[in-house]
């Protein structure tokens, strides 16, 4: 199976376009990532975490996100590719740089593949999702927002679980974040913003009723889950509802790698 068999086709932005558009683009079409163009031309990519960077960063703490440019939280982390370079190695080149693949044909992108097109079409067999998961990081609801944020970005993590007396209470995610943060940007006056963004809480924030998978879960039902609902990752609880783990679609895709 080659790349052109699972590729999809990107969804583009212009890097003169608000950081506002972006989001609200991610929201309605259920993507992390948009390619951002100019001119015809690659500008790069955009996501949910470095949109999170952006909007976190102090030195523009007084500008809403319809303020901001895409082109300020553009990563050039991708690769360029044949489209009939095979999966595999794809995958392995994927997982080795952390990025995404574009597709590229006469100097023309044919599309692109991201962890998501990896995990939807690969054949996984009998594991589980305790041999998968990834040791969790963790916050407490009273946990300020920008504390959060700087674990996320500090750590290349798209989700943190939210504890409370050893109980998975919620989760915040990158773009939770992203979101609250705008909204803060656009509800709180500058001047206000750096004293006020201090007492914005995970718990003011997180998503609760979190969705969760046992150790024991087979690692078929994990990915049908979370591409039903769209989720990034799950975490993992043992037979006590004990928080042990999370499954990724990185840690999906390491998983993909290490048996190629």
């Amino acid at each position: 199976m080659n790349l052109q068999d699972i590729m999809t086709e990107p969804v583009t932005i212009d890097k003169s376009d608000k950081l506002s558009h972006a989001l609200d683009t991610m929201e309605k079409l259920s993507t992390r990532r948009l390619l951002v163009m100019h001119n015809n031309s690659i500008h790069g990519i955009v996501t949910m975490r470095t949109i999170t960077r952006e909007l976190g960063a102090r030195k523009k703490s007084n500008l809403p996100a319809s303020a901001m440019h895409v082109a300020t939280a553009t990563t050039d982390n991708y690769n360029k590719v044949l489209p009939d370079m095979t999966v595999d190695d794809g995958v392995i080149l994927m997982n080795k740089n952390n990025g995404i693949l574009l597709i590229i044909d006469n100097d023309d992108v044919t599309g692109w593949v991201t962890p998501q097109q990896v995990i939807e079409n690969y054949p996984f067999g009998n594991s589980y999702a305790g041999e998968i998961m990834r040791k969790p990081i963790t916050i407490g609801p009273g946990e300020r927002v920008i504390h959060a944020r700087r674990i996320m970005l500090d750590n290349d993590i798209g989700r943190l679980p939210v504890i409370e007396n050893d109980e998975l209470i919620g989760i915040i995610t990158e773009h939770d974040i992203a979101n609250g943060l705008r909204a803060f940007r656009d509800l709180v006056s500058g001047n206000q913003q750096d004293s006020r963004i201090k007492n914005l809480l995970a718990e003011d924030i997180m998503s609760r009723g979190v969705i969760s998978v046992k150790t024991n879960t087979p690692i078929k039902d994990v990915v049908s889950l979370m591409l039903e609902k769209n989720l990034g990752g799950v975490p993992v609880v043992n037979l006590e509802d004990e928080l042990v783990g999370l499954v990724t679609r990185r840690s999906l895709l390491d998983a993909i790698a290490s048996k190629i």
